[in-house]
């Protein structure tokens, strides 16, 4: 409710903002569901996940690519996810 009165007064531009942070998990969910497509192995998910973590403080410094960090953490974030649901997998 407070949400709604403050992007009230500040006209839609605060709700733009909050929505464009969005493809910050989307984008990389797609990527990961087209990386399960090709049936990786735990050790690649791991990789994919160490790469995420890397990548993201590098383009923190960038001063291009800082405007994208949210891409490989998400991609780490969701990598991890898809991991944990492998690994659950395997135990059942």
């Amino acid at each position: 409710m407070i949400l709604v009165i403050i992007i009230g007064l500040r006209d839609e531009t605060m709700l733009q903002r909050a929505l464009g942070s969005g493809w910050g998990i989307v984008v990389p969910g797609v990527i990961v569901a087209v990386l399960m497509l090709a049936d990786l192995s735990a050790n690649a998910w791991r990789m994919v996940i160490v790469l995420g973590l890397l990548l993201t403080p590098v383009m923190l410094y960038h001063k291009r690519l800082r405007h994208f960090i949210l891409l490989p953490s998400g991609v780490a974030l969701v990598g991890a996810m898809m991991l944990i649901l492998l690994n659950l997998k395997m135990m059942m």
